[in-house]
């Protein structure tokens, strides 16, 4: 798809929805953070707003511009152990002056979280309070991050200058203070599917190794000397976690007990961790001996196995070697003296330019220890890229995997006009939250969290390891998602109603759906729904789908409407959870029983009865439905 790409193209299309229109310098730099910080933390702007994410630019933001809390969910296996606060600094176009303008956004920002500055807009002072109460309650494991978003990547000089801003904030703020920095390159290099046509990514690593056949070496490399690999890495790259963009897994944090016993290894006796642990594996384009016969340098790196161990490694020694101090402890200095005679067992595989094939066969069988189940690699390696492959194909629609995929497509289809052009795209992640919330019923958990959808979370494995879950059920997912675009459901709703109930709409569609089966004496299997929903979409039924899809958007609307006999507001359980409209509608268990939500239920109910038609000469809607299920090819 992107081979030949460059980055200004890849930068002109992406900016082109920020300059759209002529918007004055503050809308711009607005524009520009939102959907750099949306895709860099993988959260659907334009969709809804999660709670966590908080817009604070403008007059009086103490300079913060955006604060994001990620929670470390013990529910979830893809969550990282601690909670962050990630306060991010936009500087866009002329609004970054270099050094001068990191100095002194850090300086203001730090003096916000201190408690220095009173001229806070209530937004932001509501921030500030969170702020200090999560600092007052942190653990080591908690993160406050700075991070600086700009357009283009910083120089040296820019990186010694946010290093200081780093330092003072430990020293005001403790810790838990850490910087980072995301550009656009930093989502342009994530998007790439080739690596081609980019500058190479070459790391030096001084291990003991020795090679087994042409394309392996290995060995072992010492816990410093690999936390020196990580450490430069992230310098050479910007972004630590491209490291594991070929990994089957995110890093699953502290919780699992494989992690909490590789830090409890690391803390207490780092002298034997090459004994506990298994190892890691790298797959690398190309790797060459440097002359001092123990250090290699490795064309783009990735680690395919032991994301668990390096990351826990990272962690650990970061916290313990990069805390700052000019004096010695010598609990400390014991420690580091252990921790110089630990190593990691390592194994480093050439699989060349274009070496799928060896690069999924790695990663599968290095990854087969117990630690390690099947279901973590259904979604990066093999099933959503083969997905990403046939909806093209089929359905002329780009299924985009990593945010940003699709600036990258379009400025590629502008560069050569005569390849597939897409029109449609669609975020497989938001396909996921559709389909949880219409096909299994959950609206309350897709309009309310991401992890239980991402790799490794307990709805995704319950949508993607269905033996009969594949395309098709992307694409009716697909179709649900545009009409609720279609009738302005979400974020920029016309009708006031709609901004919150986008997941909502996508369940009553197929509640509505479901009760057509029954009239059908046909099973409402999941597969059974994408079959009807597909035939539904199909021109010849547009007028049937469209009574559907207009009686779902009545309950939904009715349903928020102030004063209606079926109200959200009169829920016995509304109340109950402090009248909060937001969290009510990401409540779990909405729609599922009389006893947590009758009222909806009886809208429902009442909703289910006008599609049966018939009274007063209106059309039976249920039974034109109930015949397009029966003309379709369901399981009985």
């Amino acid at each position: 798809m992107s081979e030949g790409l460059t980055f200004d193209a890849f930068e002109k299309e992406w900016l082109e929805d920020i300059i759209a229109g002529s918007p004055n310098t503050m809308e711009l730099g607005r524009r520009f953070s939102r959907k750099l910080i949306s895709q860099w933390l993988d959260f659907t702007e334009d969709v809804e707003l999660p709670d966590d994410i908080i817009y604070c630019d403008g007059t009086g933001d103490g300079g913060i511009d955006i604060a994001c809390l990620q929670h470390g969910d013990d529910a979830e296996d893809n969550s990282n152990g601690g909670d962050t606060w990630f306060l991010v600094q936009s500087k866009y176009g002329s609004a970054f002056s270099g050094v001068k303008t990191i100095l002194e956004e850090g300086q203001k920002l730090i003096d916000t979280i201190d408690g220095k500055r009173n001229n806070l807009s209530s937004l932001a002072a509501g921030l500030v309070e969170r702020l200090q109460i999560f600092r007052k309650q942190a653990s080591e494991k908690d993160k406050l991050v700075l991070v600086y978003a700009v357009q283009r990547p910083i120089t040296e000089d820019e990186k010694r200058a946010i290093n200081d801003v780093r330092a003072m904030g430990k020293n005001r703020l403790g810790a838990i203070f850490d910087t980072d920095v995301v550009s656009l390159e930093t989502i342009y290099r994530r998007t790439l599917d080739e690596i081609t046509h980019v500058k190479k990514n070459c790391v030096s690593i001084t291990a003991h190794l020795v090679p087994s056949g042409e394309e392996m070496l290995v060995g072992s490399v010492g816990l410093t000397q690999l936390f020196e690999f990580l450490k430069n890495y992230k310098a050479a790259t910007g972004d630590l976690d491209m490291l594991y963009e070929k990994n089957v897994r995110k890093f699953l944090g502290n919780r699992r007990k494989v992690n909490k016993g590789i830090e409890n290894t690391l803390l207490t006796k780092p002298e034997r961790f090459g004994l506990y642990n298994n190892g890691i594996t790298i797959v690398v384009e190309e790797f060459q001996k440097l002359p001092n016969n123990i250090e290699y340098e490795l064309t783009e790196p990735f680690v395919v196995n032991g994301c668990q161990t390096t990351k826990t490694i990272w962690e650990v020694l970061y916290r313990k070697l990069e805390a700052g101090g000019t004096g010695k402890n010598a609990e400390l200095e014991a420690w580091k003296r252990s921790l110089g005679k630990g190593i990691v067992v390592i194994k480093i595989v050439k699989v060349g330019i274009k070496g799928n094939e060896l690069l999924t066969e790695t990663t599968r069988y290095t990854n087969s220890q117990n630690a390690v189940s099947e279901k973590d690699f259904i979604a990066l390696e093999s099933d959503f890229q083969k997905w990403s492959r046939n909806m093209a194909l089929k359905y002329n629609v780009f299924l985009e995997i990593q945010r940003g995929g699709w600036d990258s497509q379009k400025a590629f289809q502008k560069q050569n006009p005569d390849s597939i052009q897409f029109s449609d795209c669609i975020n497989a992640f938001d396909l996921l939250k559709v389909y949880g919330a219409a096909w299994l019923g959950e609206a309350g958990i897709a309009f309310g969290k991401n992890p239980p959808f991402a790799p490794g979370g307990s709805l995704f494995h319950k949508i993607v390891k269905q033996e009969d879950f594949g395309l098709d059920d992307l694409y009716a997912a697909f179709q649900l998602h545009k009409a609720g675009g279609r009738f302005k459901f979400g974020r920029g709703a016309e009708k006031q109603q709609r901004g919150q109930t986008r997941h909502l709409f996508y369940m009553l569609t197929v509640e509505l759906l479901k009760d057509c089966f029954i009239a059908a004496e046909r099973q409402a299997t999941n597969k059974n729904i994408t079959k009807a929903i597909l035939k539904l979409f199909l021109p010849e039924n547009e007028a049937v789908l469209n009574a559907l899809l207009e009686y779902a958007i009545s309950i939904a609307d009715d349903y928020l409407t102030v004063g209606h006999e079926y109200s959200v507001f009169k829920e016995p359980k509304f109340s109950e959870k402090g009248n909060d409209l937001n969290s009510f509608l990401k409540w779990e268990q909405l729609g599922k029983s009389n006893d947590s939500t009758p009222l909806l239920n009886n809208l429902i109910a009442q909703y289910k009865i006008a599609l049966k038609g018939g009274i007063g000469g209106q059309p039976k809607f249920r039974d034109m439905i109930k015949n397009i299920i029966l003309t379709t090819n369901t399981d009985e």
